[in-house]
């Protein structure tokens, strides 16, 4: 049904890679691919296989698990889009609560899980493009914010700025971008 790659650190793993909980689920124990240092672990491109094909409105959904956290979904695959690189942001450990250990408790471990899944129930497929774009524009932002701050005043709580603050601060993008083309690769993530 569908093939995984950790780019840099796998060669292609198979569906028997992971643990079947059901018909439509699957989990993958990062315990026993990579141990304690799952959060090392930066990027999955998942496949689809030559020859499977999901019904136009289902999706092959990936999420993933820190230890003692809710999974967390990071971007599906469909039979209009076979194959996905995806970045894996991994949650803080624990932060699903506190974790309660017993005696006879299984350590807890990182997970991937797969699961089909309606097509219109999931998020956004490219989380790692809105990520990227999110991250831009605070890095934009911030050079903004700090051009405002070498022109302002302060009264009282508030800075004043003059009223062509964002008209010379983007004179200024646009000119340096202009003179050194390496400058907008700052900004890319």
């Amino acid at each position: 049904m569908f093939g995984v790659v950790f780019p840099n650190r796998s060669f292609p793993m198979e569906i028997s890679t992971f643990a079947q909980i059901d018909t439509f689920h699957w989990v993958l124990d990062m315990n026993t691919f990579v141990g304690e240092a799952y959060d090392q672990v930066r990027e999955l491109c998942i496949f689809l296989l030559n020859g499977f094909t999901l019904p136009p409105e289902k999706a092959l959904a990936v999420y993933i698990q820190s230890p003692g956290s809710p999974f967390v979904f990071c971007g599906a695959v469909t039979g209009a889009r076979p194959s996905a690189v995806l970045t894996l942001a991994w949650p803080e450990p624990g932060a699903g609560g506190p974790l309660q250990l017993t005696a006879d408790a299984q350590p807890l471990s990182a997970k991937i899980g797969v699961s089909v899944e309606d097509l219109a129930s999931l998020p956004s497929l490219d989380m790692a493009a809105e990520k990227r774009i999110e991250g831009l524009a605070m890095k934009v932002g911030e050079n903004l914010f700090n051009f405002m701050q070498s022109f302002c005043g302060v009264d009282g709580s508030k800075l004043v700025v003059p009223m062509d603050i964002l008209e010379r601060w983007f004179k200024k993008f646009q000119e340096r971008a202009r003179r050194d083309p390496e400058y907008l690769k700052g900004f890319a993530l």
